[in-house]
């Protein structure tokens, strides 16, 4: 190496090069050669150090400290490079192409298809796409939408709403258009313009003969007739004859009308011809305004259809059996694509019309889509119509985690899923025939219901409708609602037939030697028999003690828990020694349905087969879970009781439990199933028996007696098609024997109407503000709530029509003194009217006023029989609901007293007119002999209250009175009494003419309420107002004041109509303004309700999606790990109302602690713009009892373990953590909208962390 240095290699010169010790492993490198000559080569690093020919550390670190100028970031020829570019200002004219607003379409002949010729049609929707149009016409999304669509795509146009359409001038026919007359001279929005004066049309009076001609369109040329010479219009003879004869009479007919008037010769016959036409447009017009309002169609049920398989030769889909008479007259409308409602009892075959439809659609090659109101059922029901359509791919399932089969013919989901659908555009919408709402009865839950109705709001026209419900009372009003808001029919398909009937007993024993106490008390025809009643109270009363002999039904007596080991044990010794099993258990508390299944230990009911049939398929189904949660305590205990035939089915069970339990009761290896009535919804699993537990549940509220429909609906599980003759119903009376009428009108009772649960909701408002054409208001008219209010439409329009024509025949006042003053006179004494009136009710029903209203005081009476007419009480009487009856004699003409007393003194007299006030008004006097008559008046009807009172003998009164009304005593002369006080109150009427002193309702009667006070202070007010007006003094004021009036109450009447019809008569209105304001506070959207970033988000999340949205906006996530994240957005997903307090990590809980900020924030934002919700009712709704379990499974630990960190049960904690997935990935989605790919990443990362194990173990169902 040394001898290389100085020296010449290859003709490089090497001189002024040292070599380099590199390291320790004897590497070689070439450096500069230093100045010095002693140093001998080759250099070395190590152990000397860095080479004095490279910089040191040190000289590196004085080099920056000294000159900073010179490090890169300030280098700018380094870091920064500029390109020169040439300008071209053409690029900014780039523009994409116009889409092609024509097309050619080919004439063909329509017999022989022979080429005509070409037409040039102009498109609709040209330029359209799911982010403006909601046209069916626009082009497709991307196929990642296609099944749950996007959150920006406008949903697809309502059908039922009129659908607004944009006119192209283009199209119009421009030879209709006189560019003279019909061209507008002023521009919209400016106050004037140019006015282009011809001369022509004055000059040449032809020329418009020609024009009106010229724009006559379809008129008859006598070319077109010389033209048809050639047609042969030739007829029978006997035609000939027939059409001269009717010809003849209708001559004759026209000729002896004395309506019809000789035309002019002046009448051209092309006027005639337009006339005709005009004459028949308009009835054309008014048969397609007439709006078809029985929508609702019953179909009758007696008719067998004997006819049915020649109406349909070729079914779509047949079954081993024949279908029953209501199963038939559906399938009929489903093959004429009619929409259907079929309400049937529990197991009556409403599957058969869902499957019908089905197997329809994949005939048309079309699609469907079947909803469930719950998850579990949306995979059963996967299951079943899976097997029903065997060929792969037939059948597809969606929710919000699993997609099987998106393309099928039919999609199984959730309600809430297809709502999210339409909002968001999905495409499956466009292929759609039919949507088939399962268990609509569902509508009547308060939290939920309002989906349904959305639901069927928002579905497009073209997509026909099936709704399954159970027998509800109100099948033919619901239906009218959907077939109004839609604008089709609805075929109404009800029956009360049961498949199978039942029995319902009462059972009173509670060990063996009572097990044969079983008491019909109604049998399979629905006769409830008091005598099984009866002699359950005998049997209550026989084991009753004698120091408890208070026999007889208290309801209340529920019994001893300690002895419900012993009923049970009971019951299915009796059930085994009947052969009544299988038999379901309905329990209205998890607890108890735990505590029964552990004390039935001893039972065992299945045989060795079974148990290892039973042992077989569990094994199987448990196989895939991991090691520690088939272990897991539910699963040994499920195991261990499910081969004895005993079966749990509650919420807090492992779904992956729930349905090993299901198919074994399908299976027939259950024998006694312990379960809630959720188990009565959704997929036919019937039994031989059915057991109430209890007829008491707790509604979430108080403990209450099953509802008629409650009871039906889980009574109707009795009973196997084919199998059982009649389905047994037993009711176990552990305590006392619950009362006669409750059991009646749980059995007999009407099940519960169809009621509207549609509230507002900010996803909603949202969704439909992102869409201009969509309004909010259509949505609210078009809800079940408004159904009644808004179906006599067409009925007010009508009314209205009326009115404005009887007012525009209604001549004005030619009067120079009322004309001034009379409107403004009237609408005084209107308030003033009114105002009296409601001032009398409650002052009269003052106990002050009552009394002072006994027998003989002098009042001045109001009614439209008798105006400012002096009476005097007789009696005090409370009529129905609870209002104050006066019995008053009031003078009268003579000829009116016999004329009007017998119809008066029974009747009430309707309430005041609003007539005029005068200031000097005088007291009734009769112009001839008096009379009197004896009416009931209310308290709007007594004008005032008189400080005089006579001495009066009420009874004999009335008993004269009463006495005269009968025929033979007609004529007699009034008694004593009477007369006296007829004469006595003619001569208060004599003696004080403009009005006797009436009672201060302040000073007399010492009223002391404010309201009522100002109310009469303002009466007084008007009073003095009205001396002002100088209509009074018009000698025809009376005449000219009934002319105002009637007109005045045209008016009102219109106005009132006008009003019902507007949006401001909707119930919800003001709740609508108060949340858009909560928006615009919150910025979702701004002033002119256009949805901004927030609002945008908000839109992608299922639930509480303001709190979200602030979280997200006000970066609480983005800072915190993904399992925090996830533990504490389980608060808006669990919904348990008491559970064991969770221990919380410093950052959860400061977490948690900034979200109930910001949902106190967000609930006094509300209660600023108006809405009533409390403050704490929000903060109440996040519950964070599922916290800590879910942040320890977010970090890894075992199911087995989470289980004792609460006393929640496994069941809620695995929903729990499966819709928290559900709320990650709206989160995730919220965060690609506004670009946070931080947030987006964390919540991935949470979303995979907590997607494990038993908790996301498949359905069986779907394998």
């Amino acid at each position: 190496m040394s001898a290389m240095a100085g020296q010449v290699v290859d003709g490089i010169d090497i001189d002024g090069l040292s070599i380099l010790s590199v390291g320790t492993c004897n590497n070689f490198d070439v450096i500069e050669r230093r100045k010095s000559s002693d140093t001998s080569l080759p250099l070395e690093t190590l152990p000397l150090g860095l080479p004095p020919v490279l910089p040191t550390l040190k000289a590196d670190l004085e080099e920056y400290l000294s000159h900073p100028e010179k490090l890169p970031v300030y280098d700018i020829e380094r870091t920064q490079r500029f390109f020169s570019s040439k300008g071209c200002p053409d690029n900014l004219y780039l523009a994409e192409p116009t889409p092609v607003q024509t097309t050619i379409r080919v004439d063909r002949d329509m017999t022989t298809g022979q080429l005509l010729g070409y037409k040039e049609e102009f498109l609709d929707d040209t330029g359209s796409s799911a982010k403006n149009s909601t046209s069916l016409s626009r082009p497709p999304g991307p196929p990642s939408e296609g099944i749950k669509g996007n959150s920006t795509n406008y949903p697809f146009w309502p059908g039922g709403l009129e659908e607004p359409v944009f006119t192209d001038l283009a199209a119009d026919n421009l030879t209709q258009i006189d560019f003279e007359t019909d061209l507008l001279s002023c521009p919209p929005g400016f106050d004037h313009g140019i006015v282009f004066e011809c001369k022509s049309r004055t000059e040449n009076p032809e020329g418009t003969l020609q024009k009106e001609a010229s724009q006559t369109p379809n008129l008859l040329k006598l070319s077109d007739i010389l033209e048809a010479d050639d047609l042969d219009f030739s007829v029978g003879e006997e035609e000939e004859e027939e059409d001269k004869e009717k010809e003849g009479a209708d001559k004759d007919k026209f000729q002896n009308s004395a309506d019809i008037q000789d035309l002019p010769r002046s009448e051209s016959f092309e006027n005639l011809v337009t006339n005709t036409d005009s004459d028949l447009g308009d009835v054309v017009t008014r048969q397609q305004e007439e709006p078809l309002e029985n929508w609702a169609i019953p179909i009758d049920l007696t008719d067998p259809v004997s006819d049915f398989h020649k109406r349909i030769p070729e079914m779509a889909c047949t079954w081993p059996f024949e279908p029953d008479i209501f199963q038939k007259q559906a399938i009929l409308r489903l093959e004429q694509g009619e929409s259907v409602f079929v309400a049937a009892h529990t197991s009556a075959g409403k599957t058969v019309v869902a499957e019908y439809a089905i197997a329809l659609s994949m005939k048309h090659m079309t699609r469907t889509i079947y909803t469930s109101p719950i998850k579990a059922l949306s995979n059963q029901k996967f299951r079943d119509f899976k097997q029903r359509f065997s060929n792969e791919g037939d059948v597809g399932l969606v929710t919000g985690d699993v997609q099987i089969h998106p393309e099928a013919s039919c999609l199984i989901m959730t309600t809430e899923i297809l709502r999210s659908m339409l909002y968001n555009g999905s495409d499956v919408v466009r292929d759609l025939e039919w949507v088939i709402f399962d268990e609509v009865h569902y509508i009547n839950d308060p939290e939920r219901g309002v989906v349904w109705e959305e639901v069927l709001i928002m579905l497009p026209h073209h997509v026909n409708i099936i709704l399954l419900s159970a027998t509800v009372p109100n099948t033919r009003e619901f239906a009218g609602w959907v077939g109004r808001t839609k604008k089709k029919k609805m075929y109404v398909i009800s029956t009360p037939k049961r498949p199978v009937p039942l029995e319902h007993f009462l059972f009173t024993g509670n060990s063996n030697k009572t097990s044969h106490e079983l008491f019909l008390l109604q049998d399979a025809k629905g006769n409830f028999l008091t005598k099984g009643y009866y002699q359950a109270i005998e049997a209550k009363k026989e084991r009753t003690s004698k120091s408890s002999q208070s026999f007889g039904p208290k309801g209340a007596r529920g019994g001893n828990p300690a002895q419900d080991k012993n009923v049970w044990l009971s019951v299915i010794d009796m059930l085994k020694k009947k052969d009544k099993l299988p038999a379901v258990a309905f329990t209205f508390s998890k607890k108890k349905i735990e505590d029964n299944a552990s004390n039935l230990s001893s039972v065992d009911l299945t045989t060795q087969s079974e148990k290892s049939e039973i042992h077989i398929f569990f094994q199987k189904s448990i196989a895939k879970l991991k090691g520690s949660d088939k272990t897991l305590p539910q699963v040994l205990h499920m195991q261990d009781i499910l081969k004895r035939g005993i079966g749990i089915h509650h919420s807090g069970i492992l779904p992956i439990l729930k349905e090993v339990v299901e198919m074994c009761f399908q299976r027939g290896l259950v024998k006694v199933l312990f379960a809630t009535e959720t188990f009565a919804m959704g997929v036919n699993m019937p039994a031989r028996t059915v057991i109430f537990d209890s007829i008491r549940k707790h509604d979430g509220t108080a403990f209450r007696d099953l509802l008629p429909g409650e009871y039906i609906q889980m009574a109707g599980r009795a009973g196997r098609r084919g199998l059982d003759a009649t389905g047994t119903v037993m009711i176990l009376c552990k305590g006392d024997v619950p009362e006669m009428a409750d059991l009646h009108k749980m059995m007999l009772g009407k099940p519960t109407l169809l009621q509207s649960q549609f509230r507002l909701t900010y996803s909603m408002i949202l969704n439909l503000l992102r869409v201009e054409q969509l309004r909010i208001e259509d949505m609210m008219k078009r809800s079940f709530s408004e159904f009644h209010s808004q179906k006599s439409t067409t009925e007010r329009k009508k009314t209205m029509a009326d009115l404005q024509e009887k007012m525009s025949t209604m001549q004005d006042l030619d009067c120079n003194v009322c004309c001034i003053d009379l409107e403004g006179y009237y609408k005084a004494c209107r308030e003033y009217c009114i105002t009296k009136t409601e001032l009398q009710k409650k002052v009269l029903t003052h106990p002050a006023a009552i009394k002072a209203l006994s027998p003989g005081r002098v009042v001045i009476v109001d009614t439209e029989l008798y105006q400012n007419t002096l009476a005097t009480v007789l009696k005090s009487t409370l009529g129905q609901n609870n209002e104050r009856m006066f019995t008053c004699l009031v003078i009268c003409e003579k000829n009116a007293s016999s004329a009007d007393s017998a119809s008066n003194a029974t009747k009430t007299v309707e309430g005041p007119l609003i007539k005029p006030v005068l200031v000097n008004q005088v007291l009734f006097q009769p112009e001839g002999p008096s009379g009197h008559v004896i009416v009931d008046l209310t308290a709007e009807h007594i004008g005032a209250i008189s400080n005089v009172a006579l001495k009066v003998n009420a009874d004999r009164i009335l008993e004269d009175f009463k006495k005269r009304q009968i025929a033979r005593f007609k004529n007699d002369p009034p008694g004593q009494s009477v007369v006296t006080t007829t004469q006595e109150l003619l001569r208060l009427a004599e003696s004080d003419p403009h009005g006797l002193p009436s009672l201060d309702p302040v000073k007399d009667f010492g009223l002391r309420d404010i309201d009522l006070v100002e109310q009469f202070r303002r009466l007084q007010f008007l009073q003095e107002e009205l001396k002002n007006f100088a209509c009074v003094t018009c000698s025809n004021f009376r005449k000219h004041f009934e002319e105002k009036h009637n007109y005045m109450r045209l008016k009102e009447e219109y106005a009132h109509l006008q009003f019902l019809l507007s949006d401001e008569s909707l119930t919800l209105l003001p709740e609508y303004q108060q949340r858009v304001q909560v928006l615009r506070a919150l910025k979702y959207i701004d002033n002119t309700n256009t949805v901004q970033l927030k609002g945008r988000v908000a839109c992608e999340l299922g639930n509480q999606e303001i709190i979200i949205t602030e979280l997200v906006f006000e970066n609480i996530l983005t800072d915190l790990h993904p399992t925090e994240i996830a533990a504490l957005l389980s608060c808006v997903v669990f919904e348990q109302k008491r559970c064991s307090e969770p221990s919380l990590t410093p950052d959860l809980q400061k977490g948690k602690d900034l979200i109930l900020k910001i949902a106190t924030s967000i609930g006094e934002t509300q209660r600023a713009c108006g809405l009533l919700t409390p403050v704490d009712e929000i903060v109440e709704s996040l519950k964070f009892g599922l916290t800590e379990v879910v942040f320890e499974w977010a970090r890894g630990m075992p199911f087995s373990e989470i289980t004792g960190l609460t006393d929640v049960q496994e069941g809620i904690i695995v929903r729990c953590i499966q819709r928290l997935d559900e709320t990650l990935k709206d989160v995730r989605n919220a965060a690609r909208i506004i670009g946070d790919p931080v947030l987006y990443r964390k919540m991935e990362e949470a979303s995979k962390l907590i997607k494990r194990d038993i908790v996301f173990a498949a359905s069986l169902y779907i394998q």
